[in-house]
């Protein structure tokens, strides 16, 4: 499980977003903190893999916040939740190394995406311990930012893409077939295959062998670990 702190200096903002974090797969809601202070408090107490970050904070900034944890060498990361649409600022969060920038107001599937977009890109990194050539550093980063039309690759639209994984995110946890998937939003089994292969290159999705009928088994997709929640 990430473990994440909710940092939000307005109770009812915070509940929210803890609700939300709730909602997802593969995360848990570790603490909540009202200030930056009380939010560095808890950093030193216990371990926080993932922080939720409002910037307006009543007592400091919550860029300071991001600022001492990485003078700290801190490995915790930082997803800053915020109002703030000041350039500057995000010129800011991006130098301390703030892994995404989600505005306020947000739907809950915005916030699953970042979530899902940063459960797959630290499985990525754990899983190995070097890469071994240029793509898979690009695929890393690609998760990170999540998938995006810009991230897709030739000949692949967002539409089809959304479709596809929302089928799957629709059976799970059982998982399903091209031919399944394929049945199920209208398309070819080789347009659905070559899009499950894609989420499965990118950690999105996870492959395995479906036993049962005669001949070779079938290939079996199903959402990752944070990926298993429908819209």
């Amino acid at each position: 499980m990430i473990r994440v702190l909710v940092v939000d200096d307005e109770p009812l903002i915070a509940e929210a977003h803890q609700a939300y974090t709730a909602r997802v797969a593969g995360f848990t809601v570790a603490a909540v903190a009202y200030t930056a202070r009380d939010a560095m408090a808890r950093l030193r107490s216990e371990p926080i893999d993932l922080v939720l970050l409002d910037l307006n904070l009543p007592d400091k900034h919550g860029l300071e916040i991001a600022r001492a944890l990485r003078a700290a060498g801190s490995g915790t990361d930082v997803l800053a939740v915020t109002s703030d649409r000041d350039i500057d600022m995000i010129r800011q969060a991006v130098a301390l190394g703030v892994t995404h920038y989600l505005l306020k107001p947000f739907t809950f599937a915005a916030f699953r995406d970042k979530l899902d977009g940063y459960a797959s890109y630290r499985r990525q990194l754990l899983e190995s311990g070097q890469v071994a050539a240029q793509h898979e550093v690009d695929r890393v980063f690609a998760t990170l930012r999540g998938a995006t039309g810009d991230t897709l690759p030739k000949g692949l639209d967002q539409r089809t893409f959304d479709l596809i994984l929302g089928a799957l995110r629709s059976a799970a946890p059982a998982g399903l077939s091209a031919t399944e998937v394929a049945g199920r939003t209208g398309t070819s089994r080789v347009t659905a295959r070559r899009y499950l292969e894609h989420l499965a290159d990118s950690g999105r999705v996870v492959r395995s062998p479906r036993y049962g009928g005669p001949g070779r088994p079938e290939v079996e997709y199903r959402p990752g670990p944070a990926g298993t929640r429908s819209p």
